[in-house]
């Protein structure tokens, strides 16, 4: 994984996939983004030693107390960029594909002032 912004990326899609799924698998994280099985591996085992998950012995990822927060705020992050851009007039599936790219590089306090102005 070369990035925080990978990070948060691999913590959004296990977030996301525990809301689908009983059990989120590395096999899942690799279905959901079509990443090879060891780029998956390198990043799950990252982000397990930063502590943002735990796996069981059955290879069931589970995100940490600080690994949902992390997960939670990336998400929020593309739901309110996802909606700002529709109401901006941008066809549903551009807005989603562009929310996933700010999420991940915008600061937290300029996106505090972009959520006020848009959830007012």
């Amino acid at each position: 994984m070369r990035s925080h912004e990978s990070e948060e990326m691999y913590l959004e899609t296990i977030l996301l996939l525990s809301a689908r799924k009983e059990t989120v698998r590395s096999v899942d994280v690799v279905e959901e983004l079509g990443y090879a099985k060891s780029s998956v591996s390198r990043a799950v085992n990252l982000l397990l030693r930063k502590g943002l998950i735990v796996v069981d012995g059955n290879d069931g990822i589970t995100l940490t107390e600080r690994g949902r927060k992390s997960a939670e705020t990336t998400y929020e992050k593309h739901r309110v960029f996802t909606e700002m851009f529709v109401q901006m007039g941008a066809d549903r599936t551009l807005a989603e594909e562009n929310a996933c790219r700010v999420e991940h590089v915008i600061s937290d306090e300029l996106f505090r002032i972009i959520k006020e102005h848009f959830t007012k």
